[in-house]
């Protein structure tokens, strides 16, 4: 419990601050583990150093002629030798800087150096360097055990492992405690630098915090790091689909109050026409005939400012969090022909589909396809004459419709697919919307939507799946 609430109070904390935190410990850790190996390497060099110096030093007193000088060794006392070794230039901790004792091969000291070497333990079995400690002394000691060249004396040189330790602490001191005092003065110069390359998304921050709420413009990208980067792109990539959405709401709003005026206008009319009828039956009749037409106009607008809104919010099929999969054109259209098959019967119009091939695998929304497809013959029901065909073919390369309309000029189906373009002196109600909707479903999906007259008469609508 402790250590949760423990992190989430450093995850609550101010980006610098916990740069920082982190840089100091990444700073102190680097200290230790540097100063851990120096001290390591330190050492381990101080002891090939002294080893060397203890090596030549018992050379030297085993081809110093020992026998000479150690001639009356056993009529007179042992002799020290504190004025062989010159005190006077071994520094503070001359005492374990080097000792030495010479024993015969019985065991018996017969010269030491009137300090340690008197405690040295003779030990007939060494030979090199081992690790020992002295009588009467718990300290450890690197000691070397030499024969002399005549065979006839054992000589021991040691030295205290203290000094080795203190003489490789004043050097890694010498070097690593300035740095560690310089440490505070790292630790301000982190605290501005970071201050200073943080001020990119204060700067951010601070545009983001006095932008009006329908201000889309992008933020600018001067100046900004490589880091900061991406995200400044993807708040400018949201304000853009913002800004979108916006204008597809403001324009929705403009279309719907517009389109909406003339069939509200009208449903008024008709009312007054029936307030107005009296006894009169036919003109109450033909007003109500009216007032009815009117609300199936209302409604079918309504319908589609409504599904084309909603097809314009998606960017992707994903987006409408509709159920995908793959798509069965045949079923489709089949599906389609027999719900609009009585419209088409009313108008003594001949629904044909031809089967010449199974277009290409694709993954969609059946109901939006669904739809684009109902929407293509609805508006060729409607436009197409009575006692006309209607021929849907399926390919490999896609959709074919052909109606037996009027056919359209140049400018018109250059026209096709804008809101709520009718065509001039049409007689069929409608919106002007059917188109968009068609063309938008068409675009989710990846389908090439192309008009163009037919050869003889009519309109030839393909949808190139491929």
């Amino acid at each position: 419990m402790f250590l949760s609430r423990l992190r989430q109070r450093f995850k609550n904390k101010s980006l610098r601050l916990r740069l920082i935190l982190l840089f100091s410990a990444l700073a102190i850790i680097t200290w230790t583990v540097a100063s851990s190996i120096a001290w390591q390497q330190t050492r381990h060099k101080i002891n090939e150093v002294f080893d060397t110096q203890q090596m030549l030093f018992a050379k030297r007193l085993a081809t110093a002629g020992l026998g000479d000088m150690l001639l009356d060794t056993k009529t007179q006392n042992m002799p020290e030798t504190k004025a062989m070794v010159d005190k006077h230039h071994r520094g503070h901790t001359d005492d374990d800087a080097l000792t030495f004792a010479i024993f015969d091969r019985q065991g018996h000291m017969l010269l030491n150096d009137g300090e340690h070497g008197k405690a040295v333990r003779f030990n007939p079995d060494a030979h090199g360097f081992i690790d020992t400690e002295l009588k009467d002394d718990d300290n450890s000691w690197r000691m070397l055990w030499l024969t002399s060249t005549d065979g006839h004396y054992r000589i021991a040189v040691g030295q205290e492992y203290d000094y080795r330790s203190d003489m490789a602490w004043d050097m890694v001191s010498g070097q690593l405690v300035p740095w560690l005092a310089s440490l505070p003065l790292l630790m301000l110069a982190m605290i501005v630098m970071l201050s200073l390359e943080l001020r990119p998304l204060r700067r951010v921050a601070k545009e983001l915090q006095n932008r009006a709420a329908d201000d889309a413009q992008p933020l600018s990208t001067e100046r900004v790091p490589g880091e900061i980067m991406p995200l400044v792109q993807s708040l400018n990539a949201l304000f853009a689909r913002t800004q979108d959405m916006l204008v597809r709401e403001r324009r929705f709003t403009s279309d719907a109050a517009h389109e909406l005026r003339s069939p509200l206008a009208a449903l008024r009319v008709q009312t007054e026409v029936v307030q107005l009828a009296g006894d009169d039956a036919q003109v109450r009749d033909n007003a109500v005939q009216n007032l009815t037409t009117s609300i199936d106009r209302a409604t079918r607008l309504v319908d589609q400012l409504l599904t084309l809104s909603r097809l314009e919010s998606f960017t992707t099929l994903d987006a409408s969090h509709d159920e995908t999969g793959p798509v069965d054109w045949l079923a489709l259209v089949t599906q389609t022909l027999i719900e609009l098959d009585t419209a088409a019967h009313r108008k003594r119009i001949e629904l044909i589909l031809e089967n010449n091939g199974t277009p290409p695998p694709i993954r969609g929304q059946a109901l939006l396809l669904s739809l684009m497809l109902r929407n293509l013959l609805d508006n060729a029901i409607r436009y197409s004459p009575s006692d006309s065909e209607i021929r849907v073919t399926i390919s490999r390369s896609g959709l074919t419709f052909v109606d037996s309309g009027p056919g359209m000029n140049a400018e018109q189906l250059e026209r096709l697919g804008e809101r709520f373009y009718r065509l001039p002196g049409q007689e069929q109600s409608g919106s002007g919307l059917g188109i968009s909707i068609i063309l938008r479903i068409a675009q989710l999906h990846g389908i090439s939507v192309s008009y163009t007259n037919n050869l003889h008469t009519g309109l030839r609508v393909f949808l190139n799946v491929c």
